[in-house]
């Protein structure tokens, strides 16, 4: 199935929202090639409820930080770069922070995005208030879904929540077969312990909508913001992962029958 669709694609009429929502965003990147496919106009929306230990935005946090903006003005943003995201296969891609705790205004922007025939792509932990998240998904094409970890007490110890509400939401992706692409970032002494990959990679394959795996391994680019900010950065002597660390990672992926990268 192509990722991109054409103007001409036909999608249900949803009716848009009484006036047009104002969300909070950290920033914008215009010509994104790391998040979905493509060349990408990626908005990084404020506000998030994970603790992730290696969070390279931690000034997302704040749920009342950021600046407003309306889905108009944003839409004004993205309409400029249109015929670069067309051209190559590209879209728009909702990040964070966390997207889906803003979900009226992220909707929006994806539901007129698909109106102009724009490929759209939700970056998510999937933990958020179901309920509140399910109305997104009827305007996203392709969700890039972060599992941080399979065992329980590994992914409280990385994120500070629980992984439940995460699982929900990647079962409720397979149900209604939304394209998804798995995330796992690789932390060397956090989450490289190979049960814990096994445990991924044995729920992934049971999923029936996942297109691929994406492994990211573990940078400190982000350090310089928890110094910043004064968070204590507990990753700090914390190595990036060797090539046969990602490797072995991406076996166990692939052993499952699942495509890797």
């Amino acid at each position: 199935m192509p990722l991109l669709p054409s103007p001409t694609t036909a999608y249900a009429p949803t009716p848009p929202l009484p006036c047009s929502p104002t969300g909070r965003i950290h920033s914008v990147e215009t010509c994104g090639t790391v998040d979905g496919p493509g060349i990408r106009f990626v908005i990084f929306t404020q506000g998030c409820l994970l603790r992730c230990q290696y969070c390279h935005n931690p000034d997302t946090r704040d749920l009342n930080g950021g600046k407003p903006v309306t889905v108009d003005e944003l839409m004004q943003e993205i309409k400029r770069y249109r015929v670069y995201m067309q051209s190559s296969g590209g879209g728009v891609t909702i990040s964070g922070g966390e997207p889906l705790l803003q979900p009226e205004f992220v909707r929006e922007v994806f539901r007129q995005c698909q109106a102009m025939g724009i490929h759209t792509a939700l970056d998510t932990s999937g933990f958020p208030d179901f309920a509140r998240s399910q109305p997104v998904l009827d305007h996203t094409d392709l969700v890039l879904l972060d599992i941080k970890s399979f065992d329980p007490d590994t992914y409280h110890r990385v994120t500070g929540v629980s992984i439940e509400p995460t699982l929900h939401f990647a079962q409720y992706l397979s149900d209604i077969h939304k394209p998804t692409w798995i995330r796992f970032v690789l932390v060397p002494g956090l989450t490289d312990d190979p049960h814990n990959i096994e445990g991924i990679a044995r729920f992934v394959a049971s999923l029936r909508s996942v297109e691929k795996v994406e492994i990211l391994p573990f940078h400190q680019m982000g350090k310089y913001k928890w110094q910043a900010m004064g968070y204590p950065y507990l990753l700090a002597e914390t190595p990036t992962p060797t090539p046969a660390q990602i490797q072995q990672t991406m076996d166990i992926f692939a052993s499952q029958g699942l495509t890797v990268r």
